[in-house]
């Protein structure tokens, strides 16, 4: 990560999709009580809809200003950034299925209350810097007119470790903030604190897309093929967990933190006192989100002045939230969202990529070039020793 730690990718891919409180509730999955009115249907998922498409809209955008940055930095200092290989995308699943089912076999060996106050302190933490690295651009701009007061000064926090004498230093962490950053950082631990003690829908959120945005922005793929092979296991990954075991129904009842968005389907009637919750993991946003980023770069690459694969992928990605919902809706069983996600924003990009003869220069696009070939030459050694 650039400036903030993000939650932990596991994390992310456990989250439910759409569940409510029933027990067929599952991880990336849609079921639940049917809402009192039609109207409060809609909204909630209508609701979620949006709030699902913000994150990856504003993620995705950033991540152009985050790689220019990355860029910079690794031609004035050298240091090259990390990046996801092929093998990694492919071990992605399995690592994710081992998370899971350990956090599974956690919740059966100790108390559910101890483990999740455990992870409510562990996601608070992460909530609060990732809250503040999302609002601070919006809070330096704000408070521009208030510099006068709040003073023009940048301020840097480093953390360093060194000998008993003193010498050889070594940096750990760096940061550079400004007054408007520490501001945005007091609002980030009120929000914090306000889900941590009342648990509130609305707090939830805020960490949730803080979370979300984060994730798309900084998660970076390099290689559309490192993101199809990704996309493909992940596919596959949803489906057997949600279909075949009912281990994400035990973790998506028992996990409790701010790792989905939520919206009640009961708002209409109870209004913020409701708690018919409609829910859709974040899973579901930021791992399609950072293949929709992954084309916008390639976009602003072809230096056309248009976004045409971002916005084909990212209405695909509409498209096959939709199609969760409906289907959710009149089968009334939970639904693997990325069942249909994947195939819509995997799809619709390489259709459009065929037809318009630009298939090779998508798959041969990369962030960082140089950084892929190495990592491919370090494959072939291993290749070759073993």
């Amino acid at each position: 990560m650039a400036d903030v730690e993000s939650p932990p990718v596991e994390a992310i891919t456990e989250a439910p999709s759409v569940l409510n409180d029933t027990a067929e509730a599952a991880i990336n999955g849609t079921t639940g009580k049917i809402p009192s009115t039609p109207e409060g249907m809609a909204l909630a998922y209508g609701s979620l809809l949006v709030m699902a498409l913000i994150p990856i809209f504003v993620g995705a955008f950033r991540s152009v200003k985050s790689h220019k940055e990355q860029l910079e930095n690794s031609a004035s200092t050298g240091e090259k950034p990390e990046t996801m290989t092929q093998k990694d995308a492919a071990m992605f699943p399995i690592i994710a299925s081992c998370a899971l089912f350990g956090l599974y076999v956690f919740f059966q060996v100790f108390s559910k209350e101890h483990v999740n106050l455990l992870l409510s302190v562990y996601f608070l933490v992460l909530g609060i810097f990732a809250l503040a690295h999302t609002i601070s651009p919006l809070f330096n701009k704000l408070l521009k007119p208030l510099e006068s007061l709040l003073g023009t000064s940048r301020y840097h926090f480093e953390f360093t470790s060194a000998n008993k004498d003193g010498e050889n230093k070594e940096e750990i962490f760096a940061q550079d903030f400004t007054s408007p950053d520490l501001v945005a950082l007091a609002v980030s631990a009120a929000a914090g604190v306000w889900y941590f003690v009342q648990k509130h829908w609305l707090a939830n959120n805020l960490l949730g897309m803080a979370f979300a945005i984060n994730g798309v922005e900084l998660l970076h793929l390099n290689k559309v093929a490192t993101g199809c092979i990704l996309l493909g296991g992940l596919f596959f990954y949803d489906i057997f967990w949600v279909f075949g075991t009912n281990v994400m129904v035990t973790v998506a009842k028992s996990f409790d933190a701010p790792i989905k968005l939520v919206f009640p389907q009961d708002l209409l009637e109870n209004g913020l006192a409701a708690k018919n919750m409609a829910m859709l993991g974040l899973g579901d946003i930021v791992i399609p989100g950072i293949f929709v980023a992954l084309l916008l770069r390639y976009d602003y690459s072809l230096k056309r002045g248009s976004h045409f694969y971002f916005w084909t992928t990212f209405l695909a990605y509409i498209s096959g939230l939709v199609m969760t919902i409906v289907v959710m809706h009149f089968w009334k069983h939970a639904q693997p969202a990325l069942l249909y996600l994947v195939p819509a924003c995997l799809g619709a990009p390489i259709l459009m990529a065929a037809i318009r003869g630009d298939l090779s220069s998508m798959f041969s696009y990369a962030d960082h070039p140089e950084e892929e070939e190495e990592g491919e030459e370090k494959e072939a050694e291993e290749k070759k020793k073993d």
